[in-house]
């Protein structure tokens, strides 16, 4: 973008929808290590503090962009059974985390209580009240689904090869049996295959087993 091009967005003015959008697309190039102010107003040519009036503060941008990632997933078209609805909008969000670079991470460091956030919960725990055995079960199982999808997304979009390397030299160098006799199995990489059984375990768990009320 050329001075006499920023300028004139300058002049006319820019959106908090145009500030995310460039922040998703500084998120996606360079991960949340990148993202700042500054990266921000470069991509969209303007001031700092024009960024800085849209989004008051940086907490309040990871906040919008979570929201964001939430409002990726279609909340329609879900399969009949509680179980299944609760499955499938889980995958759906991993699905909507893994299309961002960092996009877990983002999700994980924010607490939004915003629109698109509260309708996926809204319609998860709408799901799982169905299935559970009380209210407390289907509530604490949302968090668990949630906070099991969260994590293992994080690994899967920053599990590099040397890492498993190096995990793999310890074991064998401190003699742990336990994790030598199923180190493949633990480092798995199948996360889908590893994501529908944490997902089915939950759920099959929360359907059988109440929570405790005291």
């Amino acid at each position: 973008m050329t001075k006499k091009q920023a300028a004139a967005r300058t002049k006319v003015g820019i959106t908090l929808d145009q500030v995310v959008g460039a922040a998703f697309d500084v998120l996606d190039r360079g991960g949340v290590a990148k993202l700042s102010t500054r990266a921000i107003a470069a991509e969209l040519g303007v001031s700092m503090n024009t960024v800085m009036w849209h989004i008051r503060t940086k907490e309040r941008l990871l906040d919008t962009m979570a929201d964001a990632v939430l409002g990726e997933i279609d909340l329609t078209d879900l399969p009949e059974s509680w179980h299944d609805q609760a499955a499938e909008l889980l995958g759906r969000l991993r699905r909507a985390m893994l299309r961002h670079r960092d996009g877990a991470l983002l999700v994980a460091g924010t607490f939004p209580a915003e629109p698109q956030t509260l309708a996926f919960t809204d319609r998860l725990l709408t799901a799982l009240l169905r299935g559970c055995p009380t209210r407390r079960t289907a509530a604490w199982t949302a968090w668990n689904l949630f906070y099991f999808t969260l994590g293992l997304v994080q690994e899967e979009q920053a599990a590099p090869a040397d890492d498993r390397d190096r995990l793999r030299a310890h074991v064998a160098e401190h003699h742990f049996p336990g994790l030598d006799s199923a180190l493949d199995d633990f480092m798995s990489v199948d996360f889908e295959a590893r994501f529908r059984f944490g997902i089915g375990q939950i759920l099959h768990s929360a359907s059988t087993e109440a929570a405790p009320e005291h």
